[in-house]
Formats: C-alpha cells, structure tokens, sequence
C-alpha cells in the first residue's frame, strides 16, 4: 500500500450514513461530493466553485481581501481537524471522498486570480491538473504529513502552482 494512503485502521467505504455520523465527516466529504462513484476530487472542486461563486453574488463584502482571506484561513484551519478525524475514520489518511481540501483550495484560487469566467474556468483546471499531478514539493507534503495538515496543505500547494501559471498567462496576455 501506498504511504500517501497510509492504512490507520481497517478501511471504511464512505457513506451517507458515515457521513452523517459526525459534523467533520460531512464537511471533509464536502457535503457529500466526496462521495461520488466518479472523481470526487473534481466534483469537490466544482462544488467549492459553486459555493465560492454564490457567495460572493449573496453576501456583501464577501471578496473583500480581509474577509475572503479569513473565511478561507478559518476554512484551512477546521479542515485539518475535520480531515484528520475523517480519515482516521475512513481508515485512510487522505481518502479519495475527502475533498474539503480541493474545496478550500479552489476558493484560494478563484480569490486570487484574476476576474472572469474564463479566468475562473482556467483556475479550476490549471488546479485539478496540479491536484492530480502532484508535481514536487506536493507529493512529498502528502508523504512527510500523514494527516489533516498533510490532507489541507498539498491541495493548497497546487493551488499556488494553479496561481502562478494564471500570473504567467497573465503577464503574458497582457
């Protein structure tokens, strides 16, 4: 077995039931987009999009930088709890149903990059690449820190090459 997947305890398949069973499990599943037969990391991101995108259509002030970069530090922060817990629930660390890290990273993302649907649509793409492909130092966060912090922070990495590739096509552009 992989030691990115380390085995805590005896595998769990994720549920709704085992998603309801505790606060942390249904926000590290993403409200249950995690439990998608298929690429629940992308649907996770989707979602994250969605919720991003409502939020700052129906709550005033919510992109203002000192606002948005609390909610998606205080987000970062009670994921590595709600991750932690869920893995070790799920008997794997970081389980392929835990998406609130692809969540609070993509808000990273679309907060950061420039504004437009074609700047969101390269954001979330240029991140589920990054996500998936998991250039140096990511995998290497997910094997040195084998728990909610580990879980949170290589999506949060992938998020900063997403931003980088977004500032090059940028400057370039522009």
């Amino acid at each position: 077995m992989s030691s990115v997947n380390q085995t805590i305890a005896s595998p769990v398949r994720p549920s709704g039931a085992f998603m309801l069973r505790h606060p942390a499990h249904l926000l590290a599943l993403g409200f249950g987009s995690g439990l998608s037969p298929v690429a629940p990391g992308t649907v996770g991101t989707l979602l994250g999009w969605l919720m991003f995108n409502v939020l700052a259509l129906r709550v005033p002030h919510f992109l203002a930088p000192p606002v948005l970069l609390t909610v998606i530090g205080v987000s970062f922060l009670v994921g590595v709890v709600a991750c932690h817990v869920t893995g070790r629930g799920l008997g794997v660390q970081d389980h392929g149903a835990i998406v609130w890290d692809e969540i609070v990273a993509i808000w990273l993302v679309l907060a950061v990059a420039p504004t437009g649907w074609s700047w969101q649509c390269a954001g979330v793409v240029l991140f589920r690449v990054f996500d998936i492909w998991k250039p140096a130092p990511i995998g290497r966060l997910e094997l040195r820190f084998k728990n909610g912090f580990g879980t949170m922070a290589d999506d949060m990495v992938a998020a900063a090459y997403a931003l980088l590739v977004l500032a090059i096509i940028r400057s370039l552009t522009a």
